[in-house]
C-alpha cells in the first residue's frame, strides 16, 4: 500500500518538518510499507486474548508522594531578572 503525496505532506505538515518531493516519494513508500504490515496483524485472532493482557506482569513503579521543604520562594527569584515577579519569564520557543 503506498500512500499518495499529499497524505505524506498533510503528516509532514502535523510534524511541522519540511519535506523535499524526493523525500516526500521515499517517505510514502516507508509509509506505505508500515501501514501494510499493520493490515496483517488484523488478520491474527486475538479472540482468546483478554484486552488488557500483558505478556509481562505489570507493577506500578511510582511512590507514594512526601512532602519535602523547599526554597523560600524569594531565595529562588532573586536571581531572577525580575524579581518582584513571582515567576522567571523565558524566551518563547513556540511559534
Amino acid at each position: 500500500m503506498k500512500l499518495s503525496r499529499e497524505a505524506v505532506q498533510h503528516v509532514a505538515m502535523l510534524a511541522r518538518i519540511e519535506l523535499t518531493p524526493e523525500e516526500e516519494d521515499l517517505y510514502a513508500e516507508q509509509l506505505g510499507s508500515i501501514l501494510e504490515f499493520f493490515d496483517r496483524l488484523k488478520e491474527v485472532d486475538t479472540t482468546r486474548v483478554e484486552p488488557t493482557s500483558h505478556v509481562l506482569e505489570i507493577v506500578n513503579v511510582l511512590r507514594e508522594d512526601e512532602r519535602k521543604e523547599s526554597y523560600p520562594p524569594a531565595d529562588i527569584l532573586r536571581n531572577a531578572p525580575d524579581p518582584s515577579a513571582s515567576f522567571f519569564r523565558v524566551p518563547k520557543i513556540l511559534d
